[in-house]
């Protein structure tokens, strides 16, 4: 029995040994948070995204006439659903490459989903309301998060070792809206810190 015990207390400590915790701030360029922007840890060979992260619940809510969050961060497989909250009909759509779709008119408390397959971003718009928009980045690592109002998140329990952080950001100035850096996180990790030139924000229509 002790030697269960010891066994599964050097598991759990090698397992713990092996993870690491990426600190992440992103600011524009004068200074302030960007918050919604998507953070990827990939690590250099890549990782398999397990089931139970594919299959978690992910919502991209329709409210007050808008969309909520305005981006959403999803794996590759996983099933999105988009619930109507409004008193008035709402159209979806997505004329974006990575996965274009359709949702028609449907109303309040009703929900649609669509599953994405395919690593990209694919940008929202409602055929009614054409102030609404949002994103969605599909993503293929089980290592995202998007940053809270301060610019700010946290990558937990990414292996250690040589890897690719990315910041993506639907209005930053760059190449595909996306910055990426190579460093090996291990168990100690200077907090991480980008800074990104953004345009005003706008509507996209569904097309990206």
């Amino acid at each position: 029995m002790k030697t269960h015990f010891l066994s599964l207390f050097v598991l759990m400590a090698a397992s713990a040994a092996q993870a690491a915790d990426l600190d992440v701030t992103v600011s524009d360029t004068g200074g302030k948070p960007v918050p919604f922007a998507v953070v990827t840890w990939t690590p250099k060979n890549g990782a398999a995204i397990p089931a139970a992260v594919k299959s978690a619940s992910y919502v991209m809510t329709q409210k007050n006439v808008q969309f909520t969050p305005f981006v959403l961060v999803v794996p590759v497989g996983a099933t999105v659903s988009f619930p109507n909250q409004d008193r008035v009909n709402h159209h979806v759509y997505s004329f974006s490459p990575t996965q274009p779709f359709q949702l028609p008119l449907y109303g309040k408390g009703q929900t649609r989903t669509v599953t994405f397959t395919k690593a990209g971003t694919d940008a929202l718009g409602c055929n009614i309301h054409d102030s609404m928009s949002a994103y969605i980045r599909i993503v293929n690592t089980p290592y995202f998060a998007t940053t809270g109002a301060d610019g700010k998140t946290v990558l937990k329990g990414v292996p250690e070792g040589a890897g690719s952080l990315r910041v993506w950001y639907p209005l930053m100035d760059a190449p595909d809206h996306e910055i990426a850096r190579s460093l090996t996180a291990g168990k100690t990790n200077a907090p991480q810190a980008f800074s990104v030139k953004v345009r005003a924000r706008m509507t996209q229509n569904g097309s990206y």
